[in-house]
């Protein structure tokens, strides 16, 4: 696996992390969370040699998805979002793209994912948790081979995504996390949405003990 990570500015503080997934033999891409600057993504795809199957959307808030026309233009590739946030793409009180600043484009899913979906790119699977909390269709990527996990806004480095934005819920992402991303082996490497990534052992203690996390 091929894994590159683009921290892309939105009109919010923080950068978003887009993830660019290529499978080695294939050569066949996905990436995750296309947050702005489509032409840095397609000149990382060029460089990496690599087709563009797959758009994961992690959810629908406007700073993860400003670049997902411009690469279904270009590409022709899937755009893939969970069954109820594929209706939540289409709210605009929901996808706050007003409120980061970003045009209401409408965007239109090619598939709809449910919880423990598999997604392949060439010998790569991925499987589909939903993780609601941050908003009620939100998921995350488990891959089991590579013991890598794409968590979008549920879990951070030592914390939690907000949870006081339309659809989501601080009980929600609780038992997301809890039940769902620390039952994971603990030598998985998360890679959230915005910051610095981290591993389920680093992140247990604040879930299960109830300690802060150690620096």
């Amino acid at each position: 696996m091929i894994l590159k990570r683009l921290q892309l500015e939105t009109n919010l503080a923080d950068p978003t992390n887009c993830y660019i997934i290529v499978d080695e033999e294939s050569k066949e891409a996905m990436v995750i969370d296309p947050a702005s600057h489509a032409e840095e993504i397609c000149d990382m795809l060029e460089i990496l040699h690599a087709k563009l199957k797959y758009i994961y959307l992690t959810h629908c808030h406007g700073d993860h998805t400003g670049a997902v026309v411009d690469l279904q233009n270009r590409y022709g590739a899937k755009v893939l979002i969970e069954r109820t946030e594929s209706e939540n793409l289409r709210n605009p009180e929901i996808t706050l793209n007003y409120y980061i600043g970003i045009p209401d484009i409408r965007l239109e899913e090619d598939s709809r994912i449910d919880d423990n979906d598999l997604i392949h790119l060439g010998e790569l699977e991925f499987r589909v948790i939903h993780t609601p909390g941050h908003t009620n269709g939100g998921t995350s990527l488990y891959c089991e081979k590579e013991k890598m996990l794409f968590s979008g806004d549920t879990l951070f480095r030592g914390t939690w995504g907000r949870t006081d934005l339309p659809t989501g819920g601080l009980v929600d992402i609780m038992d997301s996390i809890t039940n769902k991303l620390m039952v994971l082996p603990e030598d998985t490497i998360c890679y959230p949405g915005h910051g610095k990534s981290t591993m389920i052992r680093e992140e247990k203690p604040i879930y299960l003990e109830l300690r802060e996390r150690e620096l």
